[in-house]
């Protein structure tokens, strides 16, 4: 029953299919235990069934492009409208197709090893949008992730990710699940010294190795391979501190990962899709031309 309500509330939002990552097959990391979702007050708190909401452009108004949007939460509920089926609406605008992650939250005791979910759903799902590309109109070098807050830092991990997690024996092994672009909205980085402490604790649980801090720390895995990235962020985030931010920017820098880095004076840690104070209004706008700018989407389309 909570998965049809979850359904029907996403479903009102025009999503246009829920599709199960996982269909037919053993949940990677999982211990096989019955529950179900759990939604209240707009946020998703438990996800029993990972998978992703499809929102797709009309055909005349599709560019060839695509992105995973992983909702944020702290690692503990799904903010899935403000950062997910409303910014889903936007892509289409742009002629993207987008896709909402309903990802596993670490904190569910069905994990074998909490901190792998979220990445294992974000790599199967590139590599599900990736393998249906034919069938949806969509180029498969121009596939990307966007997150918002700890979605950020998800969106994150499978940008600097460097190997694949979520091998379960069918058909999708072979496909990539590398990103091919990164969007990032006060996106949580760290997990030192200016971690936001609640999705640390939630991901990465109660007291972390010095090893785990590292491995977590994206900043930290940034390669030459990175995929490029736009990142808008506040200077008065008084939750997830800006420093995030620089961090993962100036390692882009020194790996020499074309990158676009945007601190507004206002916003805090509510940068949404519209009614942002002063400046941050425009983050995007400035998306979109990063997009163009990037090749991800064509000038010529453009609106």
């Amino acid at each position: 029953m909570a998965f049809i309500l979850i359904c029907f509330v996403l479903g009102s939002a025009n999503a246009q299919e829920f599709i199960p990552l996982y269909p037919n097959k053993k949940i990677p990391n999982s211990k096989g235990s019955k529950r179900k979702d759990s939604i209240a007050n707009e946020r998703v708190y438990r996800v029993a069934t990972p998978g992703m909401y499809s929102f797709f452009p009309s055909r005349q108004e599709n560019k060839g492009a695509a992105v995973v949007i992983c909702p944020g939460g702290g690692y503990e509920r799904l903010a899935y409208l403000i950062s997910g089926t409303q910014l889903a609406k936007w892509f289409n605008t742009l002629g993207i197709s987008a896709f909402v992650l309903n990802y596993r939250l670490p904190n569910d005791l069905d994990l074998v090893e909490r901190e792998k979910a979220p990445l294992q759903d974000a790599q199967r799902a590139i590599k599900y949008i990736r393998s249906n590309a034919a069938n949806w109109g969509i180029k498969p070098d121009k596939i990307g992730i966007q997150g918002s807050s700890a979605g950020g830092h998800l969106a994150s991990l499978a940008g600097t990710a460097t190997a694949d997690l979520v091998k379960i024996g069918d058909q999708l092994d072979t496909v990539s699940y590398r990103p091919d672009f990164m969007i990032l909205v006060s996106p949580v980085i760290d997990m030192g010294k200016y971690a936001h402490k609640g999705s640390r604790k939630n991901l990465l649980g109660e007291n972390p190795s010095a090893e785990k801090i590292i491995q977590y720390s994206t900043q930290l895995q940034v390669s030459a391979n990175t995929p490029v990235c736009f990142i808008a962020d506040a200077f008065n985030d008084n939750a997830v501190d800006p420093h995030n931010s620089i961090l993962f920017f100036q390692s882009l820098l020194e790996h020499r990962v074309t990158s676009s880095l945007h601190v507004f004076p206002q916003g805090a840690h509510a940068i949404a899709l519209r009614n942002n104070p002063g400046s941050a209004e425009l983050w995007t706008s400035l998306c979109e031309k990063w997009l163009v700018e990037m090749s991800i989407i064509p000038l010529s389309l453009t609106k």
